[in-house]
């Protein structure tokens, strides 16, 4: 359980979370800020693995995805509000 909670901690302080609002706040469209969140939490877990998909484990990569998914998803609705405001 620790491993997991430490695994969603370090994705959200890191790459996926801060890069996901980062491009998620360059766009409007909630599709595209996930995807680009989303893109950003498979780049990470792929760099850190010296780009060896075998060294990747499962775990990682799907909290990656969705921290980066809800990053972008985050960042998208602030430029949204923002603009309205």
């Amino acid at each position: 359980m620790l491993n997991l909670l430490g695994t969603i901690g370090a994705n959200a302080l890191s790459f996926p979370g801060i890069f996901g609002v980062a491009l998620g706040m360059t766009t409007r469209n909630l599709f595209l800020g996930a995807f680009l969140g989303a893109t950003v939490g498979i780049l990470e877990t792929q760099i850190f693995a010296s780009f060896r998909f075998a060294e990747v484990e499962a775990l990682e990569l799907s909290v990656a995805i969705v921290v980066g998914v809800l990053a972008g998803l985050v960042g998208t609705g602030l430029r949204i509000k923002g603009t309205t405001v």
